[in-house]
C-alpha cells in the first residue's frame, strides 16, 4: 500500500478565512417531521408495556400506527 501524500490524497479544504465566509448554517437537525403536539394519554398499562418492550422511539411507532389507521378510515 502507498504511503499517504497529502499533496495527492488531501481531501480537505484549506480552512482559510474564505472559506469559512462562505460556509453556510445547516438549519436540517435530525429527521424531517411534521409539527408535534403533546398530550396526555391514557392507555393500558399491558399496552404500554408492550410498546416499550420494542424499544426506543415506540411513541414514533405509534403515531405512524395511528396515522395508518386514520388513512385507511378505520378510526
Amino acid at each position: 500500500m502507498a504511503r499517504f501524500d497529502p499533496a495527492i490524497h488531501d481531501d480537505n479544504p484549506p480552512m482559510d478565512l474564505a472559506f469559512m465566509i462562505a460556509m453556510a448554517p445547516s438549519h436540517r437537525r435530525g429527521l424531517p417531521h411534521a409539527p408535534t403536539v403533546e398530550v396526555r394519554l391514557r392507555l393500558d398499562m399491558r399496552t404500554v408495556d408492550h410498546l416499550r418492550r420494542a424499544g426506543p422511539g415506540w411513541q414514533l411507532r405509534l403515531d405512524a400506527l395511528l396515522a395508518r389507521l386514520i388513512a385507511a378510515g378505520d378510526i
